[in-house]
């Protein structure tokens, strides 16, 4: 979207389909480290863009995932999750969606501090 390229076009550089790069995008498909090079190719950007905020530095370590620092699990299970995910489902705008979307994930990076 910043590069304001569609998926139909990142698609035909990919020479994929719209529906299997949804699948892509959406995690329903994984995504191997060919293909990772050739997004990062046709976005203009490196590969380790991908990772940016993902991991922590691996104690000088390269390839040594076991000491990688993961991004907190989501409290999937909480009642207050399952109340905002039924409510948040029920929003019909899309653009109300993503600003909540947005409200919701600043919020979260405020309590980093």
């Amino acid at each position: 979207m910043t590069l304001g390229m569609s998926q139909g076009d990142l698609a035909k550089l990919l020479g994929l389909t719209v529906h299997e790069v949804q699948k892509y995008e959406k995690g329903a498909n994984r995504i191997g480290a060919g293909r990772l090079f050739d997004l990062a190719r046709i976005l203009d950007v490196g590969v380790l863009y991908f990772y940016d905020g993902l991991l922590e530095p691996l104690s000088g370590r390269p390839g040594f995932a076991e000491d990688a620092v993961l991004p907190p699990t989501p409290p999937a299970h909480t009642a207050e999750a399952t109340q905002l995910l039924i409510a948040f489902g029920r929003i019909q705008d899309q653009k109300v969606r993503r600003r909540l979307l947005d409200l919701v994930r600043a919020l979260a990076d405020g309590q980093q501090d």
